[in-house]
């Protein structure tokens, strides 16, 4: 696993290298990832508009900063992702702006899934490949003390009784999870994160 992890973040971007990428591959009518599609295409720029929305209206609560800044050691948060993913335009914004709060405990690292079959396959939610998925690594030991995704347990909850009831994923509920991350405002993802933070700091993980 620890060369998994290692081959995956050589390969990886930074929040900034990840933004470029795709907004240079949406200037050529690209999205990452091995499929290309109109629709694929589409919800990339969706999700552009989203993440220059959420980059400057995103606050990170003070409790959370203090919690991060106390942290007892310096942790990478590796994150697979695309750039056509919805779930992942609501969370890397927020995963950005905890790690720049944080006073270099964190360092925020993205790569993308297609690239990198080992480490998902890793890390597979009820045996399928969703994204975004966070890796949360030991800096000073490169070991993985835990991991977290695709989405806060309030939209998970969501997204399945709305499957159990219609049987299907349809775009009525992707609007309403869209919904669901305006009105949270990413007051779960902070406290998911933090509860798991504190959970490795004092050795409940």
């Amino acid at each position: 696993m620890k060369s998994i992890v290692a081959k995956a973040l050589f390969h990886s971007y930074s929040y900034a290298e990840y933004r470029k990428l795709v907004t240079d591959l949406l200037s050529e009518g690209k999205s990452t990832g091995n499929e290309q599609s109109e629709s694929l295409t589409h919800y990339t720029s969706l999700n552009e508009v989203r993440m220059n929305r959420l980059e400057k209206t995103i606050k990170i609560s003070e409790e959370v900063i203090s919690k991060l800044q106390n942290l007892d050691n310096h942790y990478i948060w590796l994150v697979i992702s695309e750039g056509w993913c919805g779930d992942a335009a609501q969370i890397l914004p927020i995963l950005e702006k905890m790690a720049h709060e944080s006073n270099k405990k964190i360092d925020l690292r993205i790569v993308l899934r297609d690239q990198n079959d080992d480490l998902m396959n890793h890390y597979l939610t009820n045996g399928g490949r969703a994204i975004p998925k966070l890796i949360v690594i030991c800096k000073e030991a490169g070991i993985v003390r835990a991991d977290w995704g695709p989405r806060p347990k309030g939209a998970t909850e969501l997204m399945t009784n709305y499957k159990k009831e219609f049987g299907v994923i349809d775009e009525k509920i992707k609007t309403d999870l869209q919904l669901w991350y305006l009105a949270d405002k990413g007051v779960s993802v902070q406290k998911e994160l933090v509860e798991i933070m504190e959970n490795i700091k004092y050795n409940r993980l």
